[in-house]
């Protein structure tokens, strides 16, 4: 992959994001350290300075400039290696005593302290390092510098320094590496996913995205594309299959009523059976009407987002007013409608759908039921029953019996279209629901289970 799309892609700037984070996280924990080691040792040195400059003090209250002469030429003898600096001038700051040759060139800051080179020192080692001092004027005029020699102390700072240089370039460095190799891992898969989907939209709708097995969210994100994919595949085999089916069933019903307006048409022909053809065309032309608004509908249903007419209402009373409607036309068949309740609870839903749903599952049991036997409609909490005692399905076909034109051939010979369990399908699909069928010893079983 090209570094230029690399560094301007959002996985890069947001790994570049996390490093500046992290690194700034370094930094304070570094610099937490060297305040914790490097800050604590300047104390103490200060803190020794200042202690003894009070003990000197102390001393020449009691016995004078030439009782701190003597202490420091004391100090000086017990300590050759020079750690402590010492030096008492006059007040024209010519040295009396001390183990440094001249008051220090370097103005003090504004809290007295004077940090200088250690150059010209009473001892045998002549390198040159930084001593840290602190001036006392005495009240004869005399004055009094003291101090420590810090070459320990800024070694430490020096290596605590460069370990923080160290650490953040190494931490920036790590950072920026893995947000390379994190962001060229991402940009991979997201490409699998662009070029995928592109070979897709060039027309190989087979194709799916590629899943890892590595479970993280690229791979859920795979599954759903693909499972939308799979969707989209069988709602455009769908629409084929219905474009297919349209074209075949409604060409009979067409080529009828040409037939009919051509018999209309026909000179010959009485004026009374001319009127007796216009009412077969207008029957033709409402059975197509029919078919269209059947299509109009299930089309609306699987396309609705919004469930404004969800309202509470219970299955029971919706399954009770569908069988008080078709009872007149099951009876004219000598068919029995069995009303079996079950457990009922509210549930939400859209009553005219569902009614419509569950009278498309009687009206079918009613037309494929024998005469002079019974259908049953039964209800739970969330789920229909229609049960008929008719032949059944072929086993091959009981999910194909959903699909819009789909008809058994034994039942090509009673009156529909074909759309009823479409219909009752869709409403199931709105309802976050599913419809089964099955055959049982006494016919065909629909189930209607809602979400």
């Amino acid at each position: 992959m090209k570094l230029t799309p690399l560094f301007g892609s959002a996985t890069f700037r947001l790994a570049v994001i996390y490093m500046l984070l992290f690194s700034g996280s370094v930094a304070i924990l570094l610099g937490f350290i060297y305040w914790a080691t490097v800050g604590v040792l300047s104390d103490q040195v200060d803190e020794t300075i200042r202690a003894d400059i009070k003990g000197l003090s102390e001393r020449y209250e009691r016995e004078g400039s030439a009782g701190v002469a003597a202490i420091i030429a004391e100090r000086i003898r017990r300590d050759p290696g020079g750690r402590t600096v010492y030096l008492l001038t006059d007040p024209l700051r010519q040295p009396l005593v001390g183990n440094i040759s001249a008051w220090p060139r370097v103005a003090p800051d504004q809290d007295g302290w004077v940090v200088f080179d250690l150059t010209e020192r009473d001892i045998t080692d002549d390198s040159t390092y930084l001593a840290r001092a602190r001036s006392f004027l005495l009240s004869d005029g005399l004055n009094l510098l003291v101090g420590r020699e810090v070459r320990e102390l800024e070694k430490t700072r020096v290596t605590v320094i460069n370990s923080m240089v160290w650490g953040i370039g190494m931490t920036l460095a790590l950072a920026l590496a893995g947000g390379i190799a994190m962001s060229r891992s991402t940009a991979r898969k997201v490409e699998a996913i662009n070029q995928t989907s592109k070979n897709i939209m060039e027309g190989d709708l087979a194709l799916r995205i590629p899943i890892d097995g590595t479970n993280d969210e690229f791979d859920h994100l795979a599954k759903n594309l693909n499972a939308m994919l799979d969707q989209n595949q069988r709602l455009m085999e769908g629409i084929r299959h219905v474009s297919d089916n349209v074209a075949h069933d409604l060409r009979t019903p067409l080529t009828r009523l040409r037939g009919i307006l051509e018999q209309t048409a026909n000179a010959k022909y009485s004026e009374e059976h001319r009127k007796e053809n216009l009412e077969r065309a207008i029957q033709e032309a409402d059975n197509l009407l029919s078919i269209f608004n059947a299509l109009l509908r299930i089309t609306k249903i699987e396309a609705e987002s919004s469930k404004e007419n969800f309202l509470p209402l219970k299955l029971e009373t919706v399954a009770r007013d569908v069988a008080e409607l078709y009872e007149p036309v099951a009876q004219e068949k000598g068919i029995k409608i069995n009303v079996i309740v079950g457990s009922s609870s509210n549930i939400v839903g859209d009553r005219d759908l569902l009614f419509q749903a569950i009278a498309n599952l009687v009206d079918n049991a009613i037309k494929h039921a024998p005469p002079d036997t019974s259908i049953t409609l039964s209800t739970s909490d969330k789920s229909v029953v229609v049960t008929d005692s008719g032949s059944g399905v072929p086993e091959n076909q009981l999910e194909q019996i959903f699909r819009r034109f789909y008809r058994v051939d034994e039942s090509r010979q009673t009156v529909g279209n074909g759309l009823g369990l479409a219909l009752v399908k869709a409403v199931s699909i709105l309802h976050r629901g599913r419809v089964l069928a099955e055959n049982n010893n006494t016919g065909l079983k629909i189930t209607l289970t809602l979400g």
